[in-house]
């Protein structure tokens, strides 16, 4: 095997990972997007700036970009957001 292939090889298995703490995460987001009750609570940009701050520090002291993670998180905040409102609009038919 190469060295890129290794490389690539790992990479694959850190993504089955990521996914995997995604679908939690999903699973989590869809929970908490039943407790609320408007598109303000949703949207919830303070959170969101929680959020984003915590996770830049974890980059930080994980020896990771605080600037990737945070581009990261916001891409997925906002797809988790969007579900929140398909939720929010049709609950009977998202899972």
């Amino acid at each position: 095997m190469t060295d890129i292939q290794h490389v690539r090889t790992q990479v694959d298995r850190l993504d089955r990972r990521i996914v995997g703490l995604l679908a939690d995460r999903e699973r989590l987001v869809r929970q908490a997007g039943r407790l609320k009750t408007g598109t303000a609570a949703v949207r919830a940009p303070g959170r969101v700036e929680e959020v984003v701050a915590r996770v830049r520090a974890i980059a930080a002291e994980a020896g990771a970009s605080p600037d990737v993670a945070e581009r990261t998180y916001r891409a997925m905040i906002a797809a988790f957001i969007d579900l929140e409102l398909a939720t929010l609009a049709h609950p009977e038919e998202i899972g």
